[in-house]
């Protein structure tokens, strides 16, 4: 036991110099004398005891509070405030010497008598229990203020998704045929049902006729392995009319890793699947009819030669050197529209060192006055890139067709930093010309626009991989383009 002075003539009484923190804490209001030593020694058993004899300041940290009998007639106002201050259980117990008529009035103010002089068993006993149901109360208080903040998130959370922009779905794994248990509002006016219709059934009541068997397929077996999935997807309003959706899926798993639920994520994409079809068949329509017409155009230019015999005029050289400009760009167009319009789900990381030796290899079969050197990294470098290799293959194709020497030089380097990987391709040909290069800046306008495409498929390309692209002069006086993008 130990005994310290504090302020008010408070004396603390337990088991070591401080209390502990877990430590049931009694009060004793009671004035000095030999009844509060033996009850401050008794009880310091088992608890932090401290003792005062001052005003009576009836915290909420106690478990307990005893009262002399002497002190109880000043204690009565203070025991009141604080129970008025609180709802959690604050025990307090009256001490009175034997045979004292108590009368009445004490319970309204106390839980428990105790007459004087009491046996330790009885003491503890009596004290325990009233601690045991204070330290209870305060446990499901805690709980209690817990769960009505777990309440108030969850309320939260279940408003934010009411209101998204998006259509969220929440399904049962554990139900047959994995049935909805939740919509929120954008659901049902995306698709017309309300959540008495939608719940309790599978997703898939929105298809129909036109849902492509190879995207049901998809989701059946991505769901079926518990892994995310994303997909555009034909689905059906309520009132029968077709709806492009895109739709992503992932699975929600508890703290063991086990999935409860799946959540899924419907945006209308209607509008931009109508305008990429409306592309495609323009796009078709423009690349069949172009090649015929080049076509028609070269055998007349074929025919003209042979009826100028060897002195065709220069004018037909212009005429072929305009029709295959056409076609190559209508090849350019496919291929940036191709990068454009790229499957976005992960395709795997690609090995780029490799994919660049492989294209130097089949530039120097191409051209085979040109130089091409290369300055590449021993370890692996790994990137995810929808497109990259058409950017390099066109970057460096460009060094080479632009300059006008017999034997082109081209520089290629790349060089990792980090998680980074930077592409260099420097030229010593005549440079980009500036209007290209103003063009990816300012963008395009009526009276400033890129004559050629290969430089906006580069930079789609690199963009579209979270990268940067930049273009530059080179240290002989061409061009030096650099694509810098995240390795995996």
């Amino acid at each position: 036991m130990s005994e310290k002075l504090t302020d008010g003539e408070s004396t603390e009484y337990g088991d070591g110099d401080s209390p502990v923190v877990d430590e049931p804490r009694v009060l004793l209001f009671m004035g000095p004398g030999r009844n509060r030593e033996l009850l401050a020694e008794t009880l310091g058993e088992r608890y932090h005891v401290e003792t005062a004899t001052d005003s009576p300041d009836f915290e909420t940290g106690f478990d307990c509070c005893v009262l002399g009998h002497d002190e109880f007639g000043r204690a009565t106002d203070a025991i009141e405030a604080v129970r008025e201050g609180t709802s959690v259980f604050l025990p307090f117990v009256l001490l009175v010497p034997a045979d004292t008529d108590v009368g009445g009035t004490p319970w309204e103010y106390v839980d428990d008598v105790i007459e004087l002089p009491a046996g330790k068993a009885q003491l503890h006993a009596r004290v325990g229990n009233l601690v045991e149901r204070r330290r209870t109360a305060v446990e499901l208080d805690e709980r209690s203020q817990e769960l009505a903040a777990t309440v108030a998130d969850l309320r939260l959370k279940e408003r934010a998704m009411d209101e998204a922009p998006v259509g969220i779905t929440i399904t049962d794994p554990d139900r047959e045929d994995n049935p909805m248990v939740y919509v929120n509002d954008r659901f049902e006016s995306l698709t017309g049902y309300d959540r008495s219709e939608a719940l309790g059934r599978s997703f898939r009541f929105l298809q129909g006729e036109d849902t492509d068997p190879r995207t049901r397929r998809l989701l059946r077996e991505r769901i079926g392995a518990e892994t995310p999935v994303a997909v555009d997807i034909v689905n059906y309003r309520k009132n029968g009319e077709r709806m492009w959706q895109k739709l992503d899926i992932a699975p929600v798993r508890d703290e063991d890793g086990a999935v409860t639920n799946f959540v899924g994520f419907q945006t209308e994409i209607t509008d931009r699947k109508l305008r990429e079809r409306r592309l495609e068949v323009l796009n078709r329509v423009l690349s069949h009819n172009l090649k015929n017409k080049m076509n028609v155009i070269e055998g007349h230019v074929a025919l003209l030669e042979e009826e100028f015999g060897g002195d065709p005029p220069a004018s037909l050289d212009a005429i072929t050197d305009a029709a295959r400009d056409l076609m190559g760009l209508a090849e350019a167009v496919r291929e940036t529209e191709h990068i454009i319009a790229a499957d976005e789900s992960p395709r795997g990381p690609l090995e780029l060192t490799e994919h660049v030796v492989r294209l130097v290899n089949v530039f120097e079969d191409r051209y085979p006055g040109a130089t091409i050197t290369t300055a590449l990294p021993e370890e692996p470098c790994r990137v995810e890139a929808t497109g990259l290799i058409a950017a390099v293959e066109e970057a460096i194709d460009n060094a080479i067709k632009h300059d006008e020497s017999s034997t082109p030089t081209v520089d290629v380097r790349v060089e990792t930093r980090r998680d980074w990987v930077d592409i260099e391709i420097a030229d010593e040909g005549p440079g980009i010309p500036e209007q290209e290069i103003q063009v990816l800046e300012s963008g395009e306008t009526p009276l400033n626009h890129a004559d050629r495409l290969g430089i906006w498929l580069m930079y789609w390309a690199v963009t579209k991989a979270g990268g940067r692209f930049e273009v530059g002069e080179s240290a002989a006086g061409g061009s030096v383009v650099t694509m810098s993008v995240p390795l995996v």
